[in-house]
């Protein structure tokens, strides 16, 4: 037996070893390397129109004019190319229904005004089959649902045309998000 536990702490180094191996070296100027996880850097994400865990105020749902709450970001870390920003029903019955993606929005961009879309971005298509945003509009009579916004720092422009899914979006984004913010707000009639 303690030959056995020998044989496995020297296979535990080996394996070890490999994988710091293949980890890459300090400079990190593989093509490969992709950027660190969104966990490693977040946003801060806030709206002048509510607070973290408030109520979206009607303006901004298919019950009033149905624009985009004005945003604003820091703590983007270097290197980002290209914020995006998806927004999703986290209680529909297959989850994460979309109401808006935006990408290749400009890289300096810290704040976006009520109902804009950036310069330059794209758009792609909400879970109502239309490109653009469509602001919370649960069912009637549902207990109000949660809705997350979410800012990707990403360190390209996600290789996806306009009206793109939310799926092709996201695996566009995979590998190459430098940093997350969030925003959740809550809608009900």
């Amino acid at each position: 037996m303690p030959g056995m536990r020998k044989e496995v702490a020297i296979m535990a180094a080996a394996l070890a070893t490999a994988v710091t191996g293949c980890a890459g070296g300090a400079g990190g100027d593989s093509p490969t390397t992709t950027p660190a996880p969104a966990s490693a850097h977040r946003m801060s994400v806030t709206s002048p129109a509510y607070l973290d865990g408030g109520t979206i105020p009607r303006r901004h749902t298919c019950d009033g004019e149905d624009v985009s709450p004005p945003l604003a970001l820091a703590g983007v870390p270097g290197g980002t190319d290209s914020p995006a920003v998806v927004v999703r029903d986290l209680d529909t019955p297959h989850g994460g229904f979309a109401h808006w993606l935006v990408w290749d929005i400009g890289a300096g961009t810290r704040r976006l005004s009520a109902g804009e879309r950036p310069p330059g971005a794209k758009e792609g298509r909400n879970g109502f089959g239309t490109d653009g945003y469509r602001g919370p509009c649960p069912p009637r009579g549902d207990h109000p649902h949660r809705y997350l916004l979410t800012v990707y720092a990403t360190d390209r422009r996600p290789p996806v045309s306009p009206g793109a899914s939310l799926d092709a979006l996201q695996r566009a984004l995979s590998g190459h998000t430098l940093a997350t913010g969030t925003l959740m707000g809550r809608y009900g009639h």
